[in-house]
């Protein structure tokens, strides 16, 4: 469970470093786009042995998925049972499910297939679709913008290294993992705010198309006055995320059953 979770940190910080690399050279006007985490696992694929490094990332992010479902099913942090515990569990459950369709994008890719879901605007179709289907959507909504507001909260007060253990780096090189990974927890809850907002939008108005994910959110940063600069630092925030990814890799206190 350990080197599962510890690969699966590697994995995500390929994805995050690839869709903050494509935002930042937009910004830059040097090319690239803004795109989500799927849109990451197609570069990936785009690149020289793309199947090979496909393989790789797809068993790194099943892997993840597993350790997530481990930390909510066995609490192995310690949570609790109580109704604050279970909605603390809750969490890398989400993370588990996501991670795991994740996956099975990239294992269809390998296959020449992008199968396994259509995207934020078919699920909140679908979502819609349902009894009190606006009422779902705006919850969805709302737990984002929740999620999002804890997590820049959480990076603001200096959390981010709680889970870390750095007790063989200097004052110095603590002081860097601090203001990395501050930087990219506080870049990725400005997006997933805007993530937030996309449902709220959607729920309001009845119309799925309002809907987006991190592509989207990008999108909506680059189009705004001063679009560039605000795109080129968010950009640099999710590269910060990358970083802060492969740091939890390595120094991560991993909790296993």
């Amino acid at each position: 469970m350990e080197l599962a979770a510890r690969v699966g940190y590697a994995s995500r910080a390929v994805v995050y470093a690839v869709i903050g690399v494509l935002a930042l050279m937009l910004a830059l006007g040097e090319g690239g786009r803004t795109t989500d985490t799927r849109g990451a696992v197609e570069e990936v694929a785009r690149q020289p042995f793309g199947s090979v490094l496909l393989v790789l990332l797809g068993v790194g992010l099943l892997a993840f998925a597993v350790w997530r479902f481990v930390q909510a099913v066995m609490d192995v942090e310690g949570k609790g049972h109580d109704g604050k515990g279970l909605a603390k569990r809750a969490v890398p459950a989400v993370s588990g499910v996501i991670h795991a369709s994740l996956a099975l994008f990239a294992f269809n890719l390998l296959r020449g297939r992008k199968g396994g879901g259509g995207g934020t605007k078919s699920m909140t179709a679908e979502l819609m679709s349902q009894p009190f289907g606006q009422v779902l959507v705006a919850l969805v909504g709302v737990v984002i913008i929740g999620f999002a507001v804890y997590q820049f909260k959480q990076a603001w007060q200096g959390k981010t290294l709680d889970k870390l253990s750095l007790t063989g780096l200097a004052a110095r090189q603590r002081t860097w993992v601090e203001r990395i990974s501050r930087a990219g927890v506080m870049a990725r809850s400005v997006v997933f705010l805007l993530v937030g907002t996309f449902f709220l939008q959607a729920a309001i108005q009845a119309d799925p198309g309002e809907a987006g994910g991190l592509g989207e959110a990008l999108t909506a940063l680059a189009e705004q006055p001063f679009g560039p600069w605000l795109l080129g630092a968010v950009a640099l925030g999710l590269v910060a995320y990358a970083v802060y990814q492969l740091l939890e890799a390595r120094y991560r206190r991993i909790a296993t059953p």
